[in-house]
């Protein structure tokens, strides 16, 4: 059986008022609208009532082209009887206002926010870093006390990942960096005759600064990404969780060997890679300077104070602590989604090297104000 419908159609009046309006005939219905959406969306303007005292069958579709011809033209729906007024309320109130295109911000004001913004993470941050190592130092304090408590297979386990894995491309790194360090100084000393002192700037400078500080930099960048990573990974698969429901503390299983392995690590690579800095230093300094072995590191000896080691290996304990603690906080901050995991580990690895760097600023003035200069 074919139902029948009476086509959708409308007209235009001006009413006693003088108001003009459109009054809409026949079933807004999808079966019956026909053109009448393409004839509305093409009518001229002008338009105050839409007028349904003529209207017979209305469904959603019709009610959506009611409520969208009125929004567009302000116009105002008059007529209708309740189920009419009740789908045009309905269909309304899936429709919020918003601009096609909204207006653009000020640049001024979004600049400010976004420095607000930053700001606040940072603080944010830096509070959580804090806190963080306050639960590291009572859990060491926790377990200096119960000595029996210590994971030394743990601890071992995280020497051999943090030290001696990464032997190879520190050494590397920094045989390559005392070869530019001493090409470099040769170029610009001998235009002042004074080649010989490209010794000194090797020896001092590897020493003093570049040995630890580029450690720092790739141990971040190799084992703080994998503490964030890692700890990251046990957080969503909640086997954090789940050490805290069997009674074991997560910072004493997992944070503190990290921790301990940088702490301990750093100090033994950044003298590693200050004597292969200094290694390709005067290996450079053999070929190019014509400065034998013998004399260049005799020569070491001499120009290189005793506190530049001390320096560095002050330094060094202190950007491994720094490396661990941003790694596992970010870790344990993981939560959501594998995405998170990736957005965490960037961020452990960019605290950190901030950090060092900071820090090996702060080193700088203070060795230089106490006379380690």
């Amino acid at each position: 059986m074919q139902v029948m419908t009476n086509a959708s159609d409308f007209v235009e009046e001006t009413t006693a008022d003088g108001v003009t309006a459109l009054r809409f005939s026949g079933d807004l219905s999808i079966a019956s609208i026909g053109n009448v959406p393409e004839r509305l969306s093409e009518y001229p303007g002008g338009i105050q009532q839409l007028n349904l005292a003529d209207v017979g069958y209305i469904d959603t579709v019709g009610a959506w082209l009611i409520h969208r011809t009125a929004r567009n033209m302000g116009a105002e729906i008059v007529g209708g009887d309740d189920e009419a007024t009740r789908l045009i309320a309905a269909v309304s109130s899936v429709d919020p206002a918003a601009d096609v295109r909204p207006d653009p911000p000020n640049p001024v004001l979004r600049v400010l926010n976004e420095i607000g913004e930053a700001t606040t993470l940072a603080f944010t941050t830096l509070a959580g870093l804090v806190g963080f190592f306050g639960s590291i130092m009572l859990a060491l304090f926790n377990l200096l006390r119960h000595p029996g408590q210590i994971r030394w297979n743990a601890v071992i386990q995280r020497f051999d990942v943090v030290g001696v894995r990464a032997l190879g491309i520190v050494g590397l790194m920094s045989f390559l960096i005392g070869l530019v360090i001493a090409q470099q100084g040769a170029v610009q000393l001998r235009q002042f005759g004074a080649e010989v002192f490209t010794v000194n700037l090797v020896g001092r400078l590897t020493l003093r600064e570049l040995g630890v500080l580029m450690t720092a930099i790739m141990v971040a960048g190799r084992s703080g990404s994998a503490f964030a990573a890692q700890i990251g990974t046990m957080r969503l698969t909640e086997e954090i969780d789940a050490m805290r429901t069997i009674g074991v503390s997560p910072v004493e299983a997992l944070v503190l060997p990290r921790f301990l392995a940088a702490i301990i690590m750093l100090p033994l690579l950044g003298f590693y890679a200050s004597v292969v800095a200094i290694i390709g230093g005067g290996l450079l300094s053999w070929v190019e300077l014509d400065i034998p072995p013998a004399t260049f590191f005799s020569r070491i000896r001499e120009v290189v104070p005793i506190t530049d080691v001390y320096v560095g290996l002050a330094k060094a304990p202190v950007f491994g602590a720094i490396i661990a603690i941003c790694g596992c906080y970010q870790g344990m901050q993981v939560k959501g989604s594998a995405e998170d995991v990736g957005r965490r580990t960037t961020a452990a690895v960019v605290q950190a090297i901030f950090l060092v760097i900071v820090l090996d600023a702060f080193f700088a003035v203070f060795f230089t104000w106490i006379g380690w200069s």
